[in-house]
């Protein structure tokens, strides 16, 4: 039986107390997984204070007094050449929306884009289970994995000034949720009520990397 081989890892120093560790694209679930994986197991080691998953790569912060950043990396490769574990699947996350009208301004022209009705877009949209891949632009904006191939849709080709908080928008390949009010370049299909970052909560994002997510339409 064949195996799929270990992506190639790329660890550069970035400053004096942090490594930058990057897989080449495409984005993929896999290289999402180990990336996890390796922030989990490095997680242990002494003098480590931060580890920040993103698309393809994984920020490693650690405290120079305390770790000699050549050991770092050595330790960094080695782990990433250990076989992907079977994960524990993440939490499954219902997310309520209205699709279309105010709510989504820009479904009409995703559907148009995809030579498909309106309706058929939402459809597909709320049929996939998608996963998180990672948690950046803003607090608790989670980049999703999974859309169907059918609505991959390019960006706008003018940002919004003001998109709202909660707002569904599909970037490309990917679709994801705007916690906050703030710019944004996504194509817009609907919006959900639901909170997705509290400052004040623990944790403050309702969402994490790995965790599954579902959209269910709701009534006009």
């Amino acid at each position: 039986m064949t195996t799929n081989p270990t992506p190639g890892l790329l660890v550069r120093p970035l400053g004096e107390a942090a490594l930058a560790c990057s897989v080449d694209a495409p984005l993929a679930l896999e290289h999402q997984q180990r990336l996890w994986q390796l922030a989990a197991a490095l997680a242990d080691l002494p003098g480590m204070l931060e580890l920040t998953p993103g698309m393809n790569n994984l920020l490693v912060g650690f405290d120079p007094l305390r770790t000699d950043p050549a050991q770092l990396a050595d330790a960094v490769l080695d782990l990433w050449a250990k076989p992907l574990r079977r994960r524990t699947a993440g939490r499954l996350v219902d997310i309520p929306v209205r699709y279309g009208g105010a709510d989504g301004p820009d479904l009409e022209f995703v559907a148009s884009h995809c030579g498909l009705a309106p309706e058929e877009v939402v459809s597909r949209h709320t049929a996939a289970e998608y996963v998180v891949y990672f948690l950046g632009f803003q607090p608790g904006f989670a980049y999703l994995g999974g859309l169907d191939g059918s609505l991959h849709t390019p960006r706008r080709d003018e940002p919004r000034v003001a998109v709202p908080a909660g707002s569904v928008g599909i970037g490309g390949v990917q679709t994801g949720i705007y916690p906050l009010a703030t710019p944004g370049g996504w194509q817009l299909i609907g919006r959900t009520a639901l909170p997705l970052f509290d400052p004040a909560a623990e944790p403050p994002t309702l969402l994490a990397p790995g965790d599954r997510v579902r959209f269910v339409a709701e009534a006009p």
